[in-house]
């Protein structure tokens, strides 16, 4: 076995709890779904907000969907003028037989901008 990181990212509609975690589960369940991954699996979760999102925690989405035997943080997103507003990121560390070159990486919704290479 051997350990990849798996990228995503989605974008949400307002700041209010039921929109970060609504869509942060929607990103892990296509992330899951791509990937066919195992929570078993899973070494971390690291989430990241923009600035415009604080009214939840997005590792509060994966404990929700049984997360719940790996490390979760949740950081600030740099602020960078003229970058994707309302945006939640993650990187997936993940123990398992997949080669890094097959992990399947998930943008949604507005955040497809920040790897056009991916859709393709």
């Amino acid at each position: 076995m051997k350990v990849v990181s798996i990228r995503g990212a989605t974008t949400v509609d307002a700041n209010e709890e039921i929109d970060i975690i609504n869509s942060t589960k929607e990103l892990l369940l296509e992330i899951e779904k791509r990937n066919n991954l195992i929570k078993e699996n899973v070494i971390s979760i690291l989430f990241s907000a923009t600035k415009d999102l604080n009214t939840a925690y997005p590792a509060k989405a994966a404990r929700l969907l049984g997360y719940t035997q790996c490390g979760l943080m949740c950081f600030s997103e740099m602020d960078v003028d003229g970058s994707l507003n309302r945006c939640i990121r993650l990187m997936i560390l993940y123990q398992d037989f997949l080669e890094q070159t097959d992990v399947k990486h998930v943008y949604l919704k507005g955040a497809k901008i920040l790897r056009p290479d991916l859709n393709k």
